[in-house]
């Protein structure tokens, strides 16, 4: 034991943890504890908003696997992290939310800057501690560390601000990881028989490949069954792209050769996914989920075992861990592998497919002459891209086309705010990615209506000298609603119409690069100048105002009603 202050005890258990970057704003209610970040070797990287540090915590922990920190004033600072935190819950990333509290004296009284604050992320996170006296503020900061990794998601660590104060005798704990393993024997084996008798297996490589760094594994496995590979909704870097067993996302917009093939497949492994209903829905007008081929799914969440679609085998294990198990407990098998006797056949049907997804998407994003069309710049960023870069994608009409573009080779490299869905996630995200990985290039795509929540962190790039690359959409509309009152409200536009000023100028006003494009040919130019500049960067692309589908046909019904009534009415 050791005598030294809460803000001491505090600070050094996030170097224990670690921790060399926190993203947040400054504030009184920490500022003992944020006075020795710097000679702890803590970064401080101070935002424009505090919504943007919990998604730049995000980012920072999806590119390097470790935990991302945000911390911020109690109160009004704290509850703009819900929305991130949120994001991050759903996107399985350990988060560390750190929220000063108002005095321990005076809870309840309704006092400057006091609210509740651990109601509030009760939902959206997977661990919350309050630390209840100040000789223990490093034993459970340490447990909401060591909970934010094995439970894959965010934690919260309340702290009353006069809790840093004072003098404590304490033991700064060790760093603790929680290893898991490959799953139960019975399950492990009744997967590798179900596969060895599959006609047509097929393999969903979800967002647990990507966390425990089992995309190896996951491809000396499909190699072994010859069986194509989907990735699962918004996980593109869960299997590399170049290879031949690779078939695309589903989901989404994603890829249509991934979806005829698992619609014939007999046996699917969806290996670390949770298979949520938003990677599973029908797209293109294809019902492509085999409703009588037999699931065996694998995710380190027992909870998520059988949750969206029902299984015949549930493996609670490691995505990384199980594949090499299952590969070993086939490989023993005394009985021959049903797969590797018409091997050919389904590799020559896994070509033929992805050949007609390729055409298809080729003759979709041919279109030439300016402003550029959607997927014409789509496919044009897609050639440019550096091999190692980091994208993040917002949400709306054009980022979310991208999911038929966006292919990656190396792990840790596609970031988006998955199933929560939130405008506003991709620059920051790209901000923590790039601090977290300084070497690869860090790429958002954002829509135009999305940037107005971002574009002030181009302030903090600058100050904090983060080379990130923002690419923004400019086509004057928040476009996946407009489809909807296009589709829905015989195109009576309220709210989603937009008049934007130069991106690219604001860019320039605010010491940044800002660079244009409003024709094909110039896409992939102005990208490749943006990462070779190595400085904060606008890339605005003008588009034309075509759109894609919806997200959900599903989601809305034609208004049974008459406007006619309304043709006299004024605004009182």
């Amino acid at each position: 034991m050791t005598k030294m202050t809460p803000s001491e005890a505090f600070v050094e258990t996030l170097v224990a943890e670690g921790v060399t970057d926190v993203f947040g704003i400054v504030g009184s209610a920490y500022m003992d504890a944020l006075d020795i970040f710097p000679p702890a070797g803590i970064r401080f990287i101070s935002v424009a908003h505090e919504q943007n540090a919990a998604h730049m915590a995000d980012g920072y922990s999806r590119v390097t696997g470790r935990h991302g920190v945000c911390v911020a004033q109690n109160g009004p600072g704290i509850t703009n992290f819900v929305t991130a935190i949120a994001a991050a819950y759903w996107a399985h990333s350990p988060v560390v939310a750190i929220t000063p509290e108002t005095g321990s004296g005076s809870i309840g009284l309704g006092g400057f800057q006091e609210t509740e604050q651990m109601p509030i992320f009760s939902k959206i996170t997977k661990f919350q501690t309050h630390v209840n006296r100040p000789d223990r503020i490093a034993e459970l900061t340490h447990t909401a560390f060591t909970l934010a990794m094995a439970e894959r998601g965010p934690v919260q660590i309340n702290i009353p601000r006069d809790y840093f104060y004072g003098d404590i005798d304490v033991a700064i704990p060790k760093a603790q990881r929680i290893e898991r393993g490959a799953g139960g024997p019975h399950g492990l084996d009744e997967a590798a028989r179900l596969l060895a008798s599959a006609k047509f297996p097929m393999i969903v490589a979800g967002g647990g490949v990507g966390f425990a760094g089992g995309a190896a594994e996951a491809k000396t496995l499909a190699e072994f069954l010859s069986a194509p590979v989907a990735t699962s909704y918004l996980h593109n870097d869960c299997f590399p792209a170049s290879h031949e067993l690779m078939c695309g996302p589903l989901g989404y917009q994603g890829s249509k050769a991934a979806m005829k093939l698992i619609a014939q497949a007999d046996v699917v492994l969806a290996l670390g996914t949770r298979l949520g209903p938003f990677g599973t829905l029908p797209q293109y007008g294809i019902e492509y989920w085999p409703k009588n081929a037999k699931i065996i799914q694998v995710d380190c969440d027992h909870r998520m075992l059988g949750l969206v679609k029902s299984i015949s085998v549930g493996i609670n294990g490691d995505a990384r861990l199980a594949a090499v198990e299952i590969h070993n407990r086939m490989k023993a098998l005394n009985e021959p592998i049903t797969a590797h006797g018409n091997r050919a056949s389904r590799v020559a049907e896994i070509k033929k497919q992805k050949a007609e997804w390729e055409r298809e998407l080729d003759g979709m994003s041919a279109a030439g002459g300016s402003p550029i069309s959607p997927r014409r710049a789509l496919r044009e960023l897609e050639r440019a891209m550096p091999a190692n870069a980091v994208v993040t994608t917002d949400i709306g009409n054009v980022c979310s086309v991208a999911n038929s573009y966006l292919r990656f080779n190396q792990p840790n490299s596609f970031f988006a705010a998955m199933s929560f869905g939130n405008c506003g996630y991709a620059f920051p995200t790209a901000m923590g990615a790039k601090v977290g990985a300084a070497d690869r290039p860090a790429v958002a795509y954002v829509g135009d209506g999305a940037w107005g929540m971002s574009l002030a962190e181009i302030l903090t790039c600058v100050r904090e000298n983060i080379p990130a690359i923002a690419v923004v959409f400019n086509n004057g509309q928040w476009g996946a609603e407009k489809k909807n009152q296009i589709d829905f409200y015989a195109d009576r536009y309220v709210g989603t119409n937009l008049k934007n000023p130069s991106f690219a100028a604001i860019a320039k006003a605010m010491g940044a690069e800002g660079l244009t494009a409003a024709h094909p040919d110039q896409v992939g130019d102005v990208l490749r100048a943006a990462v070779a500049a190595n400085k904060p960067t606008v890339v605005e692309l003008m588009l034309t105002q075509e759109l894609g589908d919806p997200f959900r046909r599903d989601a809305l019904k034609k208004p049974r009603r008459t406007l006619e009534k309304y043709k006299d009415y004024t605004v009182p």
